[in-house]
Parts: structure tokens; sequence; C-alpha cells
């Protein structure tokens, strides 16, 4: 029954669904916490939340609640009406950033769309309407998402790309400084990097990208829906990353869009704009039918205070700190497995090596196929590119949790050593 239960699933999906994703073959019915179960009854520890989505884990009681009890009372007007939820949820996130307003979507692509219009209504009546975007950056899967993503591989087949976007290397500010050109109005980048393979921002080029946009009168925009809500251990990235240098609690972006772990797995995003471009999208210039609705506030509202009160940010930092010492550890006792460890916080990578030989046989990345044992293990983990697999627990990932997926991720480590 557990066999014939998978396979029409699978066949529903074959028939139905478009084949965008090439997907893991598991197939998921119900979680609690940080495990997952498939349709057979197998256990999993999700150490990769959604791909950073999940911050409370799975049925999470307060999430359960607020959507409850929300929807007994308003689920959705439009935008035409005040709600309370949004205001609260706008003025907390505010209080979490700095001076500035919040616009609420649906998702991070949304998000980052609202930031390359608001590039486009800053720098028009000067004719500049070009961002300056990494490579190897991920910034959404729309027209203008792919063509601000420095990855050839998502622009593939869509060709001719939105215009405005130019890439240049990540942490080189003297690469920034050389692409200017009279058209260019912003610089947008991610705190780390994360499809791109984990890699954080230095202190330095965060500090010397403010002073660039300062002085050439650009934008300097940052997509935190992955790296931002507390994964590394403060809101946002740069907090973690400028933490305790000179100069770095003066630093603040002109935009970032949220998304992701902002509603816990209910579908919400946002970008914040910092005074004083905070009231350049006026009314009419941008807009959205869901964006913002009382249920969606309401449930990031909850996330919020259960953060707080759990002091899962806090969770995030240390927890993430020993994870990656126990990577660190395994790079250094199987080198020819495991090449180092990335990140920070909850926002963890493992690099592996460039020829493990039980890959050679197999046509799929290293990436692909080390993900695929560690499901036979019992442990869910998300690829990043060819050679990298993250590691994006739920913020409120128990140690003993912490460590069953340490064990599980060393056995299978051992074995292709």
């Amino acid at each position: 029954m557990v066999h014939n239960s998978h396979q029409a699933i699978r066949e529903l999906f074959d028939k139905n669904v478009v084949p965008s994703y090439g997907r893991f073959e598991l197939v998921l019915s119900h979680g609690a916490g940080s495990q997952v179960y498939d349709v057979a009854g197998r256990r999993y520890l999700d150490l990769g939340s959604g791909i950073a989505v999940s911050c409370l884990g799975h049925a999470h009681p307060a999430i359960t609640d607020a959507l409850v009890e929300q929807s007994k009372k308003l689920i959705h007007v439009s935008n035409l009406y005040f709600t309370e939820p949004q205001g609260r949820l706008a003025a907390e996130l505010v209080q979490r950033l700095g001076d500035g307003k919040v616009f609420f979507c649906n998702s991070g692509a949304e998000a980052n769309e609202g930031l390359y219009k608001l590039v486009r209504k800053f720098g028009h009546d000067e004719g500049r309407f070009e961002i300056l975007t990494a490579t190897h950056s991920f910034h959404g899967r729309t027209l203008a998402g792919i063509a601000a993503t420095g990855q050839d591989k998502v622009k593939k087949g869509f060709e001719p790309a939105v215009s405005g976007f130019r890439h240049i290397p990540f942490n080189d500010l003297e690469a920034a400084r050389r692409a200017l050109s009279p058209s260019t109005a912003a610089i947008l980048i991610e705190g780390v990097q994360g499809e791109g393979g984990v890699t954080p921002a230095t202190p330095e080029y965060l500090l010397g990208l403010r002073a660039l946009c300062d002085e050439k009168n650009l934008l300097l925009l940052m997509d935190g829906v992955q790296c931002g809500h507390y994964r590394t251990g403060r809101f946002q990235s740069f907090q973690k990353i400028l933490e305790g240098v000179p100069g770095g609690e003066q630093f603040l972006p002109d935009g970032l869009s949220m998304a992701k772990s902002l509603g816990g797995g209910f579908p919400i995003g946002a970008f914040w704009v910092r005074t004083p471009y905070a009231d350049l999208l006026g009314a009419g210039t941008h807009g959205t039918t869901y964006g913002g609705t009382p249920l969606a506030c309401a449930v990031a509202l909850k996330i919020l205070e259960v953060i707080d009160r759990e002091k899962l940010a806090d969770r995030a930092l240390t927890l993430g700190a020993w994870l990656k010492s126990e990577i660190e550890r395994l790079a250094r006792t199987y080198p020819a497995v495991v090449k180092s460890a990335r990140g920070m916080g909850f926002l963890l990578g493992i690099e592996l090596a460039d020829d493990i030989p039980a890959f050679a046989a197999i046509d799929k990345p290293p990436a692909i196929q080390f993900v695929n044992r560690l499901h036979a293990a019992g442990v869910l983990t998300i690829p990043a590119g060819t050679h990298i697999v993250r590691l994006l627990p739920p913020l409120n990932l128990q140690p003993q949790e912490a460590g069953e997926g340490i064990s599980a991720i060393e056995a299978v480590v051992k074995s292709l050593a």
C-alpha cells in the first residue's frame, strides 16, 4: 500500500504538474518540529527547512494558532484599506532595521522586483537605471530576477535578457568601482550568497560599497531573502558580518528584500526602503493583490514573537558555530571527501572535495549524490551548485538534533572515504 501511495502521487505529478523541478525521490506526508515523514512513515531530520523557509520547523503550534485566530477575523481585504496586522508587522521590521518603510508582497522574487522598480524611479530623471549585481548571485526566477542573477544556468532559453543589469565579482570593491557607468543607479548584493555557494560578504566589502554608493549617489541594495531573518544569528546578515567592526554600527543599505523565513512557510515577502527614499514609490507606482494580508502578517508577527521569546537568534549563533566546527573537524579528518566549512549561524555549507572516487560512476553533480546519500541516512539537506551542500535548519533546532545530524553526515563521509 505504501508503494502504491508513493507511485500514485508520482503519477499525479507526472500527469498534471509542470516538470520544471528536478525533484528528489521522496514523497513527504507530515512533520513536527525538525522532523518530517514520508508516506511510508519514515522519519527524516530536516536540516533544509524548505530552503531556509520553515524557521520554526513543521506544524509549530504558535503558527497554527495565529492562522486559526486571524482566519476567524479577517483573511483578506486588499490594500485598498488599512489593517492592524500589516501596520504592526511593518513597525516590527523597521524597528529591527532602521528608519524607513516597508512594502509587502508574496515572495522573494517579488520583493526584489520592487527594489528594481525603486531603482528605476530613483534614477529616472537623470536617465540612470542600471543595477550592478554579483557573479554567483541569485535573485529569483522572474525575467528581471534571472537577469539580475549572476549564474548563466538560470538564463538559458529565456533570452533576450531584461536590460539594465551587469555582473561584477563578489567581494571585489575595486571591480565595482571600475564597472560604474553613467547609467549606473544601484548595486545589489546578498550578505551571504546562498545558492551561489554559501559565501559571506567581507566587512571591508560592505563598508566599501556603502562609501562608494554615497560618493557616486547610488542606491546600495541587499537581498536578504535567504540569509536574513536571524539565520546568521542576527536579524540580517550584514548586522552579523559587521558586528564589532569599527564603523559597522552605522551601516545601513538603502533597500533590503525579505521573504522565506519571514512567514515560516506561509507565503509572504517584503522590502524595506531607508529614509529618505521610502516615499519614492508613491500611490499607483507599485501594487499587489495579496501582499500584506492580515493572515500573512499575523503569522509573521507570531514568528517574530517566538524568535524573541525563545532567544532563537542566540541559538542559531551558538549551535551554528558548533555545527561549523564539526564540519571543519570532518574536513581535517576526511580531506578526500570534505574540503571546507562555509557560512555562519544556520546558513552553512559543506564544500566537497573535487574528485571523490565513489561519485565518478554516476553522471550527477557530487552535491546531488551526497544529498541523496544523506536521504538514505535520514537527513534532508539542500545542494548549492555542484560541490556545496547547505545546512539550513530551523532556528529552534535542538542540540541533540544537531548532534544526530552531524553523526549521520559523518557516517556518509566516512563511507565515501
